[in-house]
């Protein structure tokens, strides 16, 4: 499985840094170009390599870590999603009112047609997800939800190789709800730093 998070401000940073600890090799890309990313890339650790956006989307699995209105713009630098995970960490805050109180991730798995489209990794500030998961004999929580259950393995298995405790909330407008914001209220379990003990 290869990975790419599309990216690379704070949010972005985070969670390569939660790859470069585990040693997964993982693509970086965002409006810049890859060379203006490479030295810092590098200074995180040798599997996180700066790459063009159209290079890193050839991963598998990709992580949105842009500005929630910049999805569009990542969405259409491929014909087709079809075959790809796009894990969807951005956050809609205010909700924009074109959302027509849909959750944000109803309108982004439209932009990116044929992709299985999982909301995670989204609920925690960057300082938090940036830093080790295991903590107090527990693993840090990252929740996950998705309208496609079959979506939602893979990325569960990705957080818990990345250290963290997935718990799968179900629908995005279901559990998933709970990791949405709506109008200027944010969902019950954004910044919920919560831990589940090793069983």
């Amino acid at each position: 499985m290869s990975y790419a998070i599309v990216g690379f401000g704070k949010i972005g940073q985070a969670l390569v840094h939660a790859f470069a600890r585990k040693n997964i090799d993982v693509a970086v890309a965002s409006r810049r170009p890859p060379e203006a990313l490479a030295p810092q890339a590098r200074a995180i650790g040798p599997t996180v390599v700066a790459k063009s956006l159209r290079d890193a989307l050839e991963a598998d699995t990709i992580i949105l870590a842009v500005p929630f209105g910049e999805h569009r713009e990542v969405a259409k630098a491929l014909p087709s999603w079809e075959g790809k995970t796009v894990i969807d960490a951005m956050n809609a805050f205010p909700v924009p009112e074109e959302l027509d109180g849909l959750p944000s991730s109803a309108v982004v798995a439209k932009a990116f047609t044929g992709a299985k489209l999982v909301k995670g990794f989204n609920h925690l500030g960057a300082a938090t997800l940036a830093a080790d998961p295991i903590v107090q004999g527990g693993h840090r929580v990252v929740f996950l939800s998705s309208d496609d259950e079959d979506a939602t393995a893979p990325v569960a298995a990705l957080a818990k190789q990345l250290g963290f405790a997935p718990v799968k909330l179900g629908k995005l407008n279901e559990g998933g709800a709970l990791v949405h914001a709506r109008g200027r209220t944010w969902g019950q379990l954004i910044f919920q730093d919560l831990f589940k003990k090793e069983q």
